[in-house]
């Protein structure tokens, strides 16, 4: 095999190694809300530990990355293909760390339906989902057009997340003595409007790696 089809086949993998993170990060987040419905408190302690098989792969499509530019010292277009991987791992990441986040809190809540304290939270919970679907998607398949949807699409996750925040304000004034879980419940909406970032960040990175543009 020629050194620039072992290269070509070494990218191939990273790209299946990226995809095979992002699904895992998909089916956590999937899993913990489909827990929630049921109120499986036991499937969402297992989804707190999820995080640390997520950062174990994101470690090793990090090695093969910088394997790639020290042995192959790939240049223009391939570097850019390796850096916006090497970039991209780290928000899927954060992705996972933020799932694992969203499950401590949701016990804490006692796995009381998040429509009690938001009417707005659910809808925030799906459209967040479909984000990072999409934005993952787009980073798989290389495509540009489907990026910026994403990062347009984001101000949705953000005019929810503003809806939710007020709705909790409300719910403070009125409901006192459980401010704690109405605190609790606000970090779960912060860690929504994070991962809907990050989502957007996977987008930037699709782009630069074809553009070679940082926006």
């Amino acid at each position: 095999m020629s050194p620039r089809s072992t290269f070509e086949h070494e990218l191939q993998e990273l790209q299946e190694k990226i995809e095979e993170m992002s699904h895992m990060v998909e089916g956590s987040y999937r899993n913990l809300f489909e827990a929630l419905a049921v109120k499986d408190e036991a499937a969402i302690a297992i989804i707190q530990k999820s995080d640390l098989t997520i950062y174990d792969m994101k470690r090793q499509i990090e090695t093969q990355c910088l394997k790639l530019i020290t042995k192959q010292q790939p240049v223009a277009g391939d570097l850019r293909i390796v850096s916006s991987v090497l970039k991209t791992v780290t928000d899927i990441e954060r992705v996972g760390d933020h799932v694992s986040d969203i499950a401590e809190l949701l016990l804490r809540i006692n796995m009381n339906k998040l429509s009690h304290y938001s009417i707005h939270l659910e809808g925030m919970v799906e459209a967040t989902k479909e984000l990072f679907m999409n934005a993952v998607d787009a980073f798989v398949n290389n495509n540009e057009e489907a990026s910026h949807k994403v990062i347009t699409g984001d101000d949705v996750i953000d005019s929810l997340f503003n809806k939710v925040k007020n709705d909790i304000i409300e719910g403070l004034k009125s409901e006192m003595k459980n401010a704690d879980e109405y605190i609790d419940v606000m970090m779960i909406t912060k860690y929504l409007e994070k991962i809907g970032d990050h989502a957007v960040n996977v987008a930037k990175w699709q782009i630069f790696r074809v553009t070679g543009v940082i926006s």
